[in-house]
């Protein structure tokens, strides 16, 4: 038995579609499947119905779904406790950011809280949103520094991961200006010439809070998506190059903005107000996330 049957079997009870759970976890829906099957194989029962719907659980499904979470949390504890023994004298600390906040935010806000001589190491991990609840869920990062709304939950159980609020920012939709200094793509459309939209992928936590806004849901706007990419520096390319409207963080564009690259594609009602949180791990500690934490008025 395979420890990556157990993360396939745990997101495919999630999602409870195969398509949605093979993109989740970066492979083919073939090889997705085939993986599914051989932990069933494994253990003697079938533990999904498929059908038009999708695939649901069954009883012995529902029974092996909280073991498997179990059993792949304490394995991962075990790795965690075991490393630890071997890095208990150094000071190395490990901090994973999603890319947007790596490159803007990340640099000054540590200046501001760490002395780098009194560490071993410091280890800063970018990658998008969900990979980066994937480091922390499997306990291989001490924080994350990510983006944050009310609107859009993490998958993050305060009780193991407790967070605080570090910073502000705003998703601002911004697009190239025309030869009159205007907006190539207005907010809000119209029906005859809808705002071409530079969307966010699943995977980026950006997306998931405009998915989840009532301004990135709206019909009423004449939007249509014309690119997607979970990477919000990709999304301001495309922006400076014409191809349509995106909303980006300001820590992220406000250059292009003070240049008049990226101008507004439409009013303040389309901003949408964004924290910058610092999530812990409980389950990875080591003295230097203890001082980090402590430097920032963590509980």
């Amino acid at each position: 038995m395979e420890l990556d049957w157990l993360k396939d079997f745990l997101a495919l009870a999630e999602l409870r579609n195969f398509s949605r759970a093979a993109d989740a976890r970066n492979v083919t829906q073939p090889a997705f499947s085939r993986r599914i099957r051989a932990l069933e194989d494994w253990i003697g029962a079938p533990l999904f119905v498929r059908g038009a719907q999708g695939a649901v659980p069954t009883p012995a499904g529902l029974y092996f779904q909280p073991l498997a979470s179990d059993l792949l949390r304490n394995l991962n504890r075990i790795r965690r406790d075991t490393r630890a023994v071997d890095e208990r004298e150094t000071l190395s600390l490990s901090i994973a950011a999603t890319h947007a906040l790596s490159f803007t935010f990340f640099p000054g806000w540590i200046r501001k809280h760490m002395r780098f001589e009194a560490f071993g190491a410091l280890n800063l991990v970018s990658d998008s949103m969900e990979a980066c609840e994937e480091i922390m869920l499997g306990g291989e990062a001490h924080f994350l520094l990510c983006h944050a709304h009310r609107e859009a939950p993490t998958r993050f159980d305060a009780e193991r991961f407790p967070s605080v609020h570090v910073g502000d920012d705003m998703l601002v939709p911004l697009c190239a200006p025309d030869g009159e200094g205007h907006p190539t793509w207005p907010l809000p459309g119209t029906p005859e010439r809808p705002t071409r939209r530079l969307a966010y992928s699943h995977a980026s936590g950006l997306g998931r809070i405009l998915a989840a806004h009532p301004t990135g849901t709206s019909e009423i706007f004449h939007v249509e998506t014309g690119f997607t990419s979970h990477l919000a520096a990709t999304l301001m390319t495309m922006a400076r190059e014409g191809h349509g409207v995106a909303w980006l963080p300001q820590t992220l564009a406000n250059e292009d903005m003070a240049r008049r690259r990226l101008v507004r594609a439409g009013p303040e009602q389309f901003d949408i107000p964004l924290e910058i949180r610092l999530f812990r791990s409980l389950e990875c500690r080591n003295r230097a996330a203890d001082e980090l934490w402590n430097s920032i008025g963590g509980a």
